[in-house]
């Protein structure tokens, strides 16, 4: 009977162990996709603002330099 209940235990304690981890992962992911959220709106407001036309008015000479300059 002491052997059942050890392993009754240790079962108890592998499933607390999980819980946490699961609880952890959970965690993870929820804050993944948050940052996966923010970013999908930063790429489609940056998508917007590329498609808009420009307003600025013409271009400076400085703007046209090759970008090693």
């Amino acid at each position: 009977m002491p052997e059942l209940e050890q392993r009754l235990i240790d079962l108890e304690i592998k499933a607390s162990f999980t819980e946490d981890l699961v609880d952890k992962l959970d965690q993870i992911i929820i804050r993944q996709q948050r940052q996966l959220d923010a970013l999908t709106r930063e790429v489609l407001a940056l998508r917007d603002l590329a498609n808009q036309p420009e307003q600025q008015g013409p271009r400076q000479a400085r703007d046209e330099l090759p970008p090693h300059y």
